[in-house]
């Protein structure tokens, strides 16, 4: 009897909600959280190491590094939260401390922060005590605390202390940004912020006196000593500098707030700073990095980096949806890390030369993607060392327990519920929330080839032959064939949910358990119940078996393990905890349970009575499946915290199970042969491609060494020349902008006399307007007053109608008013009535409050009572106290001889301090000396500088000519293309005539088949009339003879019986005309069933042309592209080389005070040399590649030939070659 070991080994995952949940040790070693332990991450060797949490505490809440990284701080929440303090210098970290608050009502820590000398802790507490607590760790004395915040609603996010000073903390929340300091045993608020309130979600501190705060406006707000120095946003464009704050402020107020209106939309969720700035997060999956500018007063943006897309989602782009909760900088600052709300790790490269790839960067996985929400379903594979797990986040994901890597995953658009590996581990099994799929597990994907009408199936299981699988279907469990997927059997008897099923070794048995409290071991070979055991009291969750399959074990809602054999409970072990799982090895020695608490226990196997177990904390929430690995030497776990945990077990005496060495994992990968075909082929061009390139660029390389040293010289000629042409043109352009001012001089005098003869003609042509509109005014007052006259007119009109309409209206209200009176007078008599029943209840109810008064008199008398005996009691308390106020001055006093000494140790340091000053001195007058020999080599570098510029004029006039040879290529490109696509037209023609001639051809054989049938047909009719004939003869002769022996009866009546016998045959019934019908009617339904078969064939077989032709056009555009990419490049090569030799002759014609003719001959004669040149060296491997291409051409044509007539036979057109 021996309990088993299980030692943590590796875990997949990263636990969500933790403040600052990503930290470096150093530049290999990343920490982070996943369940319920602290992970070492070694990211060279791939190796993890494990920092246990605590077994009283249900989980982390926030953790921080000290600035020496030596030590850890780990914030665990629970009934009594606690801070731990880890040691990381040793490989196996050490426990320091452990801190407590007491009294403390809140169930967890929201930040924790070390001083900058890792010597102090600071901690903020949740609701509703919102506790801001300092410690001196090391002693584990609690120094001060203070109440930061007195709403739910005002919650505190962060805490933090200032990189250079201990005794300065900041703290930020929704609405609340203040700064204290530590002075006199007590935490003093300085600093007051004259800023209008905001959520401020983050902060982090870039220099001693300054703090960056994200808020959930998406702006970013630079205070220092609580004024606002900087407020700009952080979806700044890259390149631009953050303004002041004063400037944005007036800003705002004349665009009447529309920026800020569009920043709401965003959270600025963390801030890390580094030398150079600081990065934060801001908008989806989008991290932004600013730097200091040349005036640190300022930030410039650099760079924008994002989460990149998931090529293995359905949705590509869904990854670019996470929100980035924490950030992190290697100590190099070369590496920044991020960590996801969908519980993601990525990095980055912060290095020079990443930087200059571009404004926009991209995030990778740091090792491989996680789940984010529920693991569902766990299975291990037999043949190979693999995992597989699927999840409520939609992935499926293949893990190797021996190598810890992710080997593939997939995402797709419904929930697993449920999975199972084959196995072989070619194939899986997975429970989507539509239907069951089986799948094939591709080298490099997952794809679905068979699916099962089986909707949320919660369980399924593949046996241990791989022959059958089993799935749940609400209360069935349905049995296929892995082979023919037939549904084999059908197993009923659960009345409520299945939640566990599992097959036993040898794949004759199947047990189930369920949530109607029944445990059933099913004959998969009869399809018939076997034994059972039914309580309805327990809600059975798993079930396991024993290798031999007699014994059953069950866990369930009782809180007990039950042993089972044969339909009896044998024994039944108490576990005061709801274990969710259950699993034995599959040597029978050990037997694990997980919790509903995430911990995992090792029972003592056989089970005891006092059921003696090992309790491992590896996650922080229910555990969802286990699975122990075909060898026994590792044991799987799954959570709803998304967590995939490995445990390495053994039994006591460290043994597992005796594995065959010569049995090793199957190395075998399933892949699809038009795969495998596509990547052959690409290979063997790609390589064809490298070595055509590596000969090419050889040959042209040396062309273009001997070209540009050619170049060189003449092109120093030519720049000398140019140069004196400038300073000549420069001489003749002065002399003309002189001629160009005296002009200009006399235009503007002309200009003045034009404009001053305009302004008076102007005038004159006003003042006649003028006179104009005066007129017109006197006219338009005229009919103003006509029209005033109109209106008072029928105002009289309007008075007198509405005396009228006055009249009417009173004699109808005068009448209503009458009604009004009486139903007063009775609503009034209804009034009394109840005044009088009010008066009773008053009455009463007088009564039962002045007896609730004298009982609430005798309670506080009670109460008052109880206070005066607590006053005495603390009065005696605080006797105490004073007794500690002298003691505590005692040690003041010794705080103070320490003073005096360590000022007597200021004196010695400032003398040395002044020994330095002088060092100093003499350093600095090096330094000058050293700026002058700078100040020389920067001159030589400026003089280097013009005469770069001067060579780059050169280099753009040349620009300029090859720009104009190119446009003359122009015109020949176009011609091209016009050829290519009439090739476009006739291939487009060609694959019709194809198809025409398909179709010709299914016709003409059908229309063959019903000739020969019609034949047929035929040819029998024929040789029955035949035999029919042939009888009829043969009668008529038999008759003749009859009739010669009329005269003789005796003869005649023996010769009419043999003729009777001989052709009147027994069975020559009227029957066997209804056999021909018969026999016709089944000819003619056998003919219309042919008939109707032929006409669905058709119909497919047109679908299935339809499809190749979809695949031919697909294949003729691939080879169309390429023939295009092979035609351009020889295009471009062609073009190359006319423009080296178009170059080569203008720079003959254009070289200094010659004109010389360019000779054809001696052009040529020049291209050969170079030629010969090369020749000798490149002849042989020239003569090798055109022997090649002749046997490849002579291939070709045998092909060509020997199938010229016949069609190819997948029907598609072959591919086209292009010739140059």
């Amino acid at each position: 009897m021996t309990i088993p070991l299980a030692q943590a080994h590796y875990i997949f995952g990263v636990q969500q909600g933790v403040s600052g949940n990503i930290n470096y040790l150093d530049e290999q070693t990343v920490l982070f959280p996943s369940g319920n332990q602290f992970v070492r991450f070694n990211i060279d060797q791939k190796q993890q190491k494990f920092i246990a949490g605590s077994e009283k505490c249900s989980g982390m809440s926030a953790v921080a590094i000290s600035p020496n990284r030596r030590y850890i701080a780990i914030a665990e929440e629970g009934e009594k939260p606690q801070i731990t303090i880890w040691d990381l210098v040793h490989d196996q970290s050490r426990k320091r401390k452990v801190l407590i608050v007491p009294d403390l009502e809140a169930d967890g820590f929201v930040s924790v922060a070390f001083s900058p000398d890792s010597k102090y802790l600071i901690a903020q507490s949740r609701h509703p005590d919102w506790l801001l607590v300092l410690w001196s760790w090391e002693k584990a004395k609690l120094m001060a605390q203070l109440r930061t915040s007195s709403m739910a609603t005002f919650p505190i996010y962060q805490v933090s202390f200032n990189p250079r000073d201990n005794t300065q903390i900041c703290v930020t929340g929704n609405q609340i940004f203040k700064l204290f300091r530590y002075t006199d045993g007590n935490l003093k608020q300085f600093g007051y912020t004259k800023s209008e309130p905001q959520n401020f979600l983050c902060h982090s501190w870039v220099s001693e006196e300054r703090v960056v705060v994200g808020t959930s406006t998406g702006r970013l707000l630079m205070f220092e000593n609580g004024e606002i120095k900087l407020d700009f946003p952080a979806t700044l464009a890259t390149g631009l500098v953050a303004e002041p704050a004063s400037s944005r402020l007036n800003i705002m107020e004349s665009n009447t707030g529309e920026d800020t209106d569009e920043a709401i939309r965003h959270d600025v969720t963390a801030i890390v700073a580094y030398s150079k700035g600081f990065a934060c997060s801001c908008l989806v999956g989008t991290v932004h990095m600013f730097e200091k500018g040349e005036d640190k007063d300022f930030y410039k943006k650099v760079r924008v980096i994002k989460i990149a897309a998931d090529p293995c989602n359905a949705d590509p782009l869904q990854p670019k949806k996470q929100m980035i909760m924490s950030l992190c900088i290697s100590p190099s600052e070369e590496i920044l890390t991020a960590s996801t709300d969908r519980s993601q790790l990525y990095t980055v490269s912060l290095s020079s030369t990443d930087l200059g790839k571009g404004d926009e960067g991209q995030f990778d996985p740091l090792t491989y993607t996680y789940h984010s929400q529920e693991v569902t379903g766990l299975d291990v594979c037999i043949r190979k060392p693999l995992i597989a797990t699927c999840s409520l986040d939609c992935s499926i994901r293949i893990w190797n327990f021996e190598t810890t890597v992710l080997e593939l995953y997939k995402v797709f658009q419904e929930e697993a519920y449920s999975i199972a590996i084959h196995p072989s581990g070619l194939y899986i099994l997975v429970g989507f929330s539509d239907k069951l799929r089986l799948m094939n597990l591709l080298i490099d994907d997952i794809r679905i080839f068979k699916e099962f009408t089986i909707r949320g199936c919660r369980e399924c299981a593949f046996s241990h032959g791989g022959h059958l699988f089993a799935a749940v279907h609400g209360t069935v469990i349905q049995i296929y064939s892995a082979t023919t997927f037939e549904n084999v059997a059908n197993l009923k008897g659960h009345n409520g949910k299945i939640r566990s099923i599992r097959w036993s070794a040898d794949d004759i048995k199947l047990i189930s358990s369920g949530v109607d409290g029944a445990v059933y071991e099913w004959s998969t070979s009869a399809a018939k119940r076997v034994n059972e055991n039914v309580l309805k009291s327990c809600a059975y969750s798993s079930v396991t078996v024993s290798p031999n399959g007699r014994q059953t074990f069950a866990v369930g809602s009782d809180k007990t393990i039950k042993e089972i054999t044969e339909s009896t409970i044998l024994r039944t072990v108490d576990t005061g905890v709801e274990m969710m799982e259950i699993e034995m090895s599959h040597s029978g020695r050990m037997l694990f349970c997980g919790s509903i608490t995430g911990a995992l226990r090792s029972i003592k196997f056989p089970l005891s009575e006092a059921g003696d177990y090992n309790e491992h904390f590896g996650h922080s929430l229910e555990i969802t499946k286990m699975k122990i690995t075909f060898d026994d030497q590792y044991l799987v776990t799954v959570s709803v915290d998304a967590c995939v945990m490995i445990w390495k077990i053994s039994d006591t005496e460290g043994r597992g199970a005796k594995r065959d060495k010569e049995a090793t994992y199957a190395e075998e990968i399933l892949i699809t042969k038009s795969d495998l075909e596509e990547k052959n082929q690409l290979m063997s061009e790609l390589k064809t491609r490298v070595e055509e390139l590596k000969m090419e660029n050889e040959y042209q390389l040396r062309l273009k060494d001997m070209n540009y040293n050619e170049k060189i010289k003449e092109l120093t000629e030519k720049f000398i020349q140019e140069m004196e042409n400038l300073k000549t043109k420069n001489q003749v352009l002065k002399t003309e902008k002189d001629k160009e001012v005296a002009k200009h001089e006399e235009e503007v005098a002309e200009v003045i006399d034009r404009h001053s003869r305009d302004m008076q003609d102007s005038e004159s042509t006003n003042n006649q307007k003028l006179m104009l509109e005066y007129e017109k005014y006197q006219e338009l007052q005229v009919k103003s007053q006509r029209m005033q006259e109109d209106y008072e007119r029928q105002l009289q009109e309007s008075d007198e109608a509405k005396e009228q309409a006055l009249e009417e209206l009173t004699e109808y209200y005068e009448t209503k008013l009458e009604e009004k009176t009486t139903l007063y007078e009775q609503s009034n008599h209804e009034m009394r009535q109840q005044h009088k029943e009010y008066e009773e209840t008053k009455r009463q109810i007088e009564e039962d409050a002045d007896r609730e008064i004298l009982d609430v008199k005798n309670k506080y008398e009670r109460r008052l009572r109880d206070e005066i005996e607590m006053n005495m009691r603390l009065k005696g308390e605080s006797g105490i106290m004073r007794k500690k106020f002298n003691s505590l001055n005692k040690e003041i006093d010794a705080k103070n001889d320490d003073i005096k000494q360590m000022q007597a140790e200021k004196t010695k340091l400032e003398a040395v301090i002044k020994s330095l000053d002088k060092d100093i001195h003499g350093l600095k007058k090096e330094i000058q000396e050293r700026d002058e020999t700078i100040q020389d080599k920067e001159k030589r570098i400026y003089d280097l500088k013009k005469k770069n510029q001067e060579l780059e004029k050169f280099k753009f006039v040349l620009d300029y000519k090859i720009k104009e040879l190119k446009k003359q290529i122009e015109p020949r490109e176009n011609d091209i293309k016009m050829m290519k696509e009439q090739i476009q037209e006739m291939e487009s023609e060609l694959e019709r005539f194809h198809k025409q001639n398909t179709t010709l051809e299914l016709n003409i054989s059908e229309l063959k088949q019903k000739l020969r049938s019609t034949d047929k047909e035929y040819q029998r009719e024929r040789q029955r009339v035949r035999d029919s004939e042939a009888v009829n003869k043969r009668m008529k002769i038999d008759i003749h003879n009859c009739v010669g022996l009329i005269q003789d009866p005796k003869q005649l009546k023996e010769s009419i019986r043999e003729l009777f016998e001989q052709h009147v045959q027994d069975d020559y019934t009227e029957t066997s005309a209804s056999k021909d019908m018969d026999i016709q009617k089944e000819y003619a339904r056998q003919r219309e069933h042919l008939e109707r078969s032929v006409q669905s064939l058709r119909k497919k077989m047109a679908v299935d042309t339809e499809i190749h032709r979809v695949e031919n056009v697909k294949v003729m555009q691939e080879n169309n592209a390429l023939i295009k990419e092979i035609n351009d490049l020889r295009r471009e090569l062609k073009t190359d080389r006319t423009m080296i030799h178009d170059l080569e002759m203008a720079i003959k014609v254009m070289k200094p005070g010659k004109n010389v003719e360019i000779d054809p001959k001696q052009n040529a004669e020049n291209i050969e040399k170079v030629r010969r040149c090369n020749f000798e060296e490149e002849a042989p491997r020239i003569i090798e590649m055109q022997k090649g291409e002749i046997k490849r051409l002579r291939e070709e044509l045998v092909q060509v030939q020997s199938g010229s007539r016949r069609t190819p036979p997948n029907g598609r057109l072959p591919p086209m070659v292009a010739t140059t």
